[in-house]
């Protein structure tokens, strides 16, 4: 199918030149009859004529379909910096591989550039991430003096959420992120968690309902947990107080569903897309549009689905399948 496809375009291709063949056939044809010359001569050499042009054309149909497969292959890894053309067949040829040749060198100076660019922005904000952790630190030392300053230790937590945010947004763009995969404790990992987020259930006076799930799953304990913390923190930021979390298991799929605020219909199908807040998100002032947009990709990266379904006024159901094999390793 492909090689009839490649005659029908060479055929098109060569189609002036064929049209001028058969006019020139005809001129002769013609001129013979008018001189009443044998029919035999004719023939003759309307026949060696024909052989001759069949063995040139099959010749430029070869070669047609060799530079076809060639820069099919070529095109296949169009990834690589440099590649080789095959050599020009005309001055017009010339031109279009010189063309290519500085749109490619052009597009390396863009990426070199872009890849400059992004590289120091990186540098900066992982050496802002890790110098803002010594503030924070040092924060914490003084409240420890003061045990009531209860509200004052969950804004604290959330700063530290955001470090930790952009951290792992720098780390998922990295060549180097360190996936360590084993089997893990689901419930040890929620726990911490829950733990982790404790101060904010207590001072929104949120309840929690923890059904342990006694499962051990396949995947890296450092990108679960934060996945799953930021799973709890929107359900913290959009549960009203004295609301409920409950979070339970049915066959290896984890469950997080609280009573919160909801997520509109039209909203849902972009939840996951960077920078997007939502209605809800744009009223309350508390999105960031990164979250789980985050979740989505690192869970991917795991091997691992994430689905919500949520209504307004009704609360969000977060799904984690955790059975599907890890993807990172590939």
């Amino acid at each position: 199918m492909i090689l009839l496809r490649l005659l029908y375009s060479y055929l098109k291709r060569q189609a002036k030149l064929i049209l001028m063949l058969l006019l020139f056939a005809a001129i002769f044809v013609c001129i013979f009859s008018l001189y009443n010359l044998p029919v035999e001569a004719v023939g003759y050499a309307a026949v060696l004529c024909l052989v001759i042009g069949l063995i040139l054309f099959g010749i430029g149909y070869g070669r047609y379909v060799h530079r076809h497969r060639l820069l099919h292959r070529l095109q296949e890894n169009v990834e690589e910096t440099t590649f080789q053309l095959p050599p020009p067949m005309s001055r017009l040829e010339e031109d279009y591989q010189a063309l290519l040749h500085a749109v490619c060198t052009d597009r390396a100076r863009i990426t070199a550039e872009h890849d400059n660019a992004y590289q120091d922005m990186s540098n900066y904000y992982t050496m802002w991430a890790h110098q803002i952790k010594t503030p924070i630190a040092a924060i914490h030392l003084l409240l420890q003096e003061e045990p009531d300053c209860d509200a004052l230790s969950a804004e604290l937590l959330k700063i530290e959420e955001y470090v930790e945010m952009v951290l792992s947004y720098l780390r998922l763009g990295s060549d180097s992120t360190d996936y360590v995969l084993r089997r893990y404790d689901l419930d040890e990992i929620v726990r911490s968690c829950v733990r982790k987020y404790a101060k904010l259930f207590i001072l929104k006076r949120i309840s929690l309902t923890f059904d342990e799930t006694h499962l051990n799953v396949l995947t890296d304990e450092k990108w679960l947990t934060f996945s799953i913390g930021q799973l709890l923190s929107n359900g913290l930021k959009y549960t009203p107080e004295n609301g409920t979390i409950h979070i339970y298991h049915e066959q290896e799929a984890l469950f997080i569903a609280d009573s919160g605020i909801g997520i509109r219909v039209e909203d849902l199908p972009r939840v996951f897309e960077k920078g997007f807040t939502g209605y809800n998100g744009r009223e309350k002032q508390k999105a960031t549009g990164i979250g789980l947009y985050l979740c989505r990709r690192i869970l991917a990266k795991l091997g691992h689905e994430i689905t919500i379904h949520s209504a307004p006024g009704k609360g969000t159901l977060v799904r984690l399948n955790l059975t599907s094999a890890p993807q990172v390793l590939e």
